[in-house]
């Protein structure tokens, strides 16, 4: 089946099983490999993108969903990472091994599109549901409230 969708501001027409998870529609058919396969189940956050501006996990979204909306990836939040919250990762040196951060980033721009100052609490609502195995959660939320200029 034929899918049509826009993703990092360029359409796409894609032909294949509607019922395909996006995440491999993105990594293998579009050869965006920034998000990542983490569990597959929607538990750890590592394929986080944006559909229509909303946070959503790829590995359990069919790619049907995306047909005629608009997918944002790590690689479409800037091209050349100079996203706020990407400069400020580096800044504060919020990853460790790195795996987990791209869906990290992706939760945290979907919160901040969504609410310009979230409280501590509301952040960590936001990012509960993305796991990073390194444990880097408290350089995480420093990098949002940062971002958000929300005093510590």
């Amino acid at each position: 089946m034929k899918i049509q969708f826009r993703i990092n501001g360029v359409e796409k027409n894609i032909d294949v099983d509607p019922e395909m998870p996006m995440l491999w529609a993105i990594r293998d058919i579009l050869q965006l490999t920034g998000t990542k396969f983490g569990c597959g189940q929607a538990y750890c956050g590592a394929c986080t993108v944006h559909l229509n501006g909303n946070a959503v996990r790829s590995c359990i979204t069919p790619i049907s969903a995306a047909a005629g909306q608009t997918i944002t990836t790590i690689e479409g939040l800037s091209t050349d990472a100079s996203h706020p919250l990407q400069k400020t990762w580096v800044e504060l040196g919020v990853p460790q091994c790195g795996y987990c951060q791209p869906g990290q980033i992706m939760q945290a721009a979907s919160l901040l599109n969504q609410k310009k100052k979230p409280t501590g609490a509301e952040i960590d609502q936001a990012m509960t549901g993305n796991l990073c195995r390194c444990g880097t959660y408290t350089r995480i939320r420093e990098a949002i409230k940062k971002v958000a200029g929300v005093r510590k």
